[in-house]
């Protein structure tokens, strides 16, 4: 299995010792020792899977690295966040995963419907299995605790992944903005309940949810 190590805060080394894993198409920096690099693309389960983020209609590509050496990736200078999976599913925002252990099973998900007005389906990428995987955020991401005691609820462009026995819905014509009056259109935050763990990060990007 390939070992994932930071080198700062925003570029992911990854030693390969005849194993591959598979990343963010263009996302690789430099190499060194003998990798080859194969565009994988299209339709299908693994992370072929998450190439057409339904969420915004734009297409995502993933290539595979396989090999003997050290690749390094970054992402236009975005923070990066190590997450081991010991058979747990992780849910991430396409746009915010990097790089995999080959070995992990990726794939898209329903999570629900962003109102009732538009009845627009959500999709979240999953990553299920044991290896780590390589998450993006816009600064440092912070991860947060869900329990049953205390749910959680989280603005859609702060979020980045969620994984555990978390159950998760929206709610609609509201967010944080709307409560200092700044809001506009339809728009939704996301609850958690359960227990789990949830990833944020301190910057908000632009979704569909509306002024968000």
């Amino acid at each position: 299995m390939a070992t994932f190590r930071l080198q700062g805060s925003k570029v992911l080394a990854v030693d390969m010792t005849g194993d591959a894993v598979k990343a963010k198409h263009g996302s690789m920096v430099a190499y060194d020792g003998q990798i080859a690099f194969k565009k994988l693309s299209g339709g299908g389960e693994g992370l072929r899977g998450m190439v057409t983020r339904r969420l915004t209609g734009e297409q995502m590509t993933v290539m595979e690295a396989r090999g003997q050496g050290t690749c390094w990736f970054a992402d236009r200078a975005s923070e990066i966040n190590l997450v081991s999976l010991r058979g747990e599913k992780l849910y991430v925002e396409s746009s915010n995963l990097l790089v995999t252990d080959a070995g992990l099973r990726t794939g898209t998900t329903f999570t629900g419907l962003r109102g009732a007005s538009q009845g627009n389906g959500l999709f979240t990428t999953t990553v299920e299995g044991h290896g780590q995987a390589a998450l993006l955020s816009d600064g440092p991401a912070v991860v947060l605790r869900v329990s049953a005691q205390y749910p959680l609820t989280v603005d859609p462009g702060a979020y980045i992944a969620h994984q555990g026995d978390v159950r998760q819905s929206f709610q609609s014509g509201v967010t944080f903005r709307t409560f200092l009056g700044e809001g506009g259109g339809e728009a939704f935050q996301i609850r958690f309940e359960g227990d789990g763990l949830v990833y944020v990060q301190p910057s908000e990007r632009n979704t569909i949810a509306g002024d968000v």
